[in-house]
């Protein structure tokens, strides 16, 4: 009878320990764990698409820039090319999506080597890329396209790919009326977050189940007007992704690197050293706008040397990079992006070792020789060592890993085992072969595997 009881409490104490609730506070928000797929994956692709996209002048801030800010590059564009009573709703019905294939982005997105997307269900803007039942003639199912375009990138990312789906959604609007009432009211009313935020991002889960819950934009109000903690002890709790949902940190005013699940801390966030937090680093091919631009000249976008670079320094210092493209109006991802999301894919073919499924090593750039970076893979006692530059002496030296006579090889990935030698004070000199241009394993950064080192 004894042991029966004993089971009994067991089990019941069991069950108890996988009920555990997290509550509506930081503090307990901030103590669970980032489901791990996230950091193996270290790669995504960010969608920035919406009205602005119409337009496709200067940045995805246009209405901003042009009617509250009244800049003159806006102003000017728009006495230009509209009459005088045209209203930035009226592009709307111009946001077509006729050319939108969502298994050729599905495709290209995959061909990247990503592992997950980030799309933008609504932007500042407040126009959504679903039938929101609370943005009534302002959403992607009633003005423009007539579709409900974030189901079918969900839907074609799951069928045809091993993508993650994950979603994009601004807490704010810039010119909502309700919005603004709250905010004259220095949000002490909650009227905004209460019938339009919260609404569509329990919509969002409930429809879409994505992975990825990218919360943006918090109008400078705190996380308590959001009731952000509200809604994520929900989600970690009691939503369908609750055991695989992976957040960000933008929640309300303060929250920003502080707060939330991995942390994004700013556009473009390049630390250059080892962070304690998980981290992304969310950046755009177009070095000047995350939407789209008719106007964009070829220097504004990065070269895929600069974009291995970034990749590079990015995991090696723990983080994830989140890659933006902006699609045209009409559902187009335009060359030059498909391009660099291609040559992406080549590149992580040959060097995905040192990318997907790493850790930072204990020293995240050589000392001593420029352009070196490390990642480490703990299951295979691997240390990868990133060369953004090919030497032109035939060698290189690598300062920080402790080598041994007879147990340390060597591998460019690619091609195959080199011979390396000590080197005084410590480290190790490779001998790189002499190769052909069409006999590169890559030809944009290059890498080499240790096993046998420390």
């Amino acid at each position: 009878m004894g042991s029966l009881i004993f089971v009994s409490l067991l089990v019941s104490m069991l069950l108890i320990t996988s009920k555990a609730k997290y509550e509506p506070n930081w503090d307990s928000l901030d103590s669970r764990p980032l489901p791990k797929w996230f950091d193996q994956a270290k790669f995504g692709i960010f969608i920035h698409w919406g009205v602005f996209s119409v337009p496709s002048f200067g940045s995805e801030w246009f209405w901003w820039y042009w009617q509250k800010q009244k800049l003159q590059p806006y102003v000017d564009f728009m006495e230009r090319n509209y009459p005088p009573d045209f209203k930035y709703q009226d592009f709307a019905p111009q946001f077509t999506a006729e050319f939108f294939d969502a298994k050729e982005w599905t495709d290209i997105f995959a061909s990247s080597g990503a592992k997950y997307i980030v799309l933008t269900t609504k932007h500042h803007e407040g126009f959504t890329l679903w039938g929101s039942k609370n943005s009534w003639n302002w959403n992607a199912v009633d003005v423009g396209p007539k579709r409900d375009l974030v189901d079918e990138m969900a839907n074609a990312l799951r069928t045809h790919s091993d993508l993650r789906l994950g979603l994009y959604h601004s807490l704010f609007e810039w010119f909502n009326p309700l919005f603004e009432l709250d905010a004259a009211n220095v949000f002490t009313t909650n009227y905004f977050p209460s019938s339009k935020t919260l609404p569509e991002l329990y919509e969002l889960i409930m429809n879409y189940k994505p992975e990825v819950l990218w919360s943006d934009g918090d109008g400078n109000a705190p996380d308590k007007y959001w009731n952000s903690t509200g809604f994520l002890a929900w989600l970690y709790n009691d939503s369908p992704v609750r055991d695989t949902v992976v957040t960000n940190d933008r929640w309300g005013y303060g929250s920003i690197c502080t707060h939330g699940g991995y942390y994004t801390c700013a556009d473009r966030y390049q630390p250059g050293h080892l962070l304690k937090h998980k981290w992304e680093n969310c950046m755009t091919i177009d070095s000047k706008s995350w939407g789209y631009r008719r106007n964009a000249p070829l220097r504004d976008y990065l070269t895929i040397e600069q974009i291995v670079t970034t990749l590079v320094e990015t995991v090696s210092c723990g983080g994830n990079l989140l890659m933006n493209v902006g699609p045209t109006h009409d559902g187009r991802i335009s060359p030059i992006y498909e391009e660099r999301l291609r040559q992406m894919g080549q590149w992580l073919k040959v060097n995905g070792d040192a990318i997907y499924n790493t850790t930072a090593w204990r020293s995240q750039n050589d000392s001593v020789t420029p352009n070196l970076w490390y990642t480490y893979r703990p299951q295979e006692k691997a240390i990868f060592a990133v060369l953004l530059q090919w030497p032109s002496n035939g060698s290189v030296i690598l300062h920080e890993p402790l080598a041994t006579l007879g147990q340390t090889q060597v591998e460019l990935l690619g091609y195959g085992l080199l011979s390396w030698e000590f080197v005084n004070p410590s480290g190790l000199r490779v001998l790189l072969p002499q190769l052909s241009f069409s006999q590169m394993p890559c030809q944009w950064a290059w890498t080499l595997r240790l096993t046998g080192a420390t």
